[in-house]
């Protein structure tokens, strides 16, 4: 594994605010294309096709969250700025979260720098952050920034920490992007989809454009992710996590099964997300969303003509640069795949 943590560290080191993902995508290339993996550049998908391309569908994210300048001394959280999303409504889990932690951010050092090249622009500290209720988003006061243009993206400044058998960095969605790397260095050879906006709710747009074009449909599209939980007890007594569905779709794939049947056959722990949220709120009786996947909305969009399953890492500290999990659910999310796709049994 020291190889796949190499290739972390790595990609940590690499901005990919959401909206500006291009230095990002460039650096994926080229360590694909070192190994010989052919890789094709579409808008919001970077597409990656090993020897048999038809032998697997893996996806992605590859973008982080940061932050946007938008005007002189103004900096707003990237996903929630006009261009990539209305307003904020309030109804995604992921909103709430953000919503609880604005505190979090203060103090974090952050680096500039330009969208396309990824040319570095300086160094910066928030030193406030807060919910604007006129213009429903993240308000960021931030020293040292005071030079900057509208449309700057900002990324947070991240190293990889090991400690305790538990890794801690802005794993979302990097963690998933190093595992698809490392998969291909190891024998995968089917195609790879890293795609741009997933923080904007926007990527599995780009995702369905590609299958479209190519006019390919199918029912083992696989989506890699992070996915939040509270405590430390929590993700310390679970590997992966699976879905049943989300609150888009139902997710009818084979994959679905062939995984938990991987999972038990290995002794790797796992449950259903969504059959976990429907208990907790039965529990705490209140009404919530199951949340939203990219391949929840690729589904319901192509009316189930593509079809696909989740696998996801659980972790604390949901976007935040101290997002944790333990080696032992990176080390079952790799064994899951070599399974699926490399040691076919």
């Amino acid at each position: 594994m020291e190889q796949f943590y190499d290739i972390l560290k790595q990609l940590i080191r690499i901005p990919s605010v959401v909206g500006a993902e291009h230095p990002f995508f460039m650096f994926v290339k080229r360590e694909l294309e070192e190994i010989g993996v052919t890789v094709e550049y579409y808008d919001g998908v970077l597409v990656a096709k090993g020897s048999e391309p038809e032998s697997g569908y893996i996806s992605a994210h590859a973008d982080r969250h940061g932050l946007i300048c938008t005007g002189h001394n103004e900096f707003q959280y990237a996903a929630f700025i006009a261009k990539n999303r209305a307003d904020l409504t309030g109804t995604s889990n992921s909103e709430k979260l953000l919503h609880s932690f604005t505190s979090r951010f203060v103090d974090e050092k952050v680096q500039a720098y330009q969208p396309y090249s990824g040319t570095y622009l300086g160094l910066g500290t928030i030193k406030e952050a807060f919910l604007c209720e006129r213009r429903n988003n993240i308000i960021f006061k931030v020293e040292g920034f005071d030079f900057l243009f509208p449309g700057t993206p900002i990324a947070f400044m991240d190293k990889l920490e090991i400690k305790d058998d538990l890794i801690s960095a802005q794993l979302d969605n990097v963690l998933s992007v190093a595992v698809i790397i490392h998969m291909y260095h190891i024998g995968y050879r089917g195609t790879a989809f890293f795609t741009a906006s997933e923080e904007a709710g926007k990527s599995w747009r780009f995702l369905l454009e590609w299958f479209r074009r190519f006019d390919i449909n199918t029912n083992e599209l696989l989506v890699l992710d992070t996915s939040p939980y509270t405590s430390l007890d929590d993700i310390t007594s679970l590997d992966i996590v699976l879905r049943n569905r989300d609150s888009n779709a139902v997710f009818r794939s084979p994959l679905k099964n062939k995984i938990k049947n991987i999972a038990i056959e290995e002794k790797i722990k796992y449950h259903f997300k969504d059959a976990y949220l429907k208990n907790l709120m039965q529990q705490n009786g209140t009404n919530g969303s199951l949340g939203t996947t990219e391949l929840g909305r690729v589904i319901h969009a192509t009316k189930g003509e593509i079809q696909g399953a989740t696998l996801q890492i659980p972790t604390i500290g949901y976007h935040t640069v101290n997002e944790t999990t333990s080696i032992k659910a990176v080390n079952s999310l790799i064994t899951v795949l070599k399974r699926l796709y490399i040691d076919k049994k």
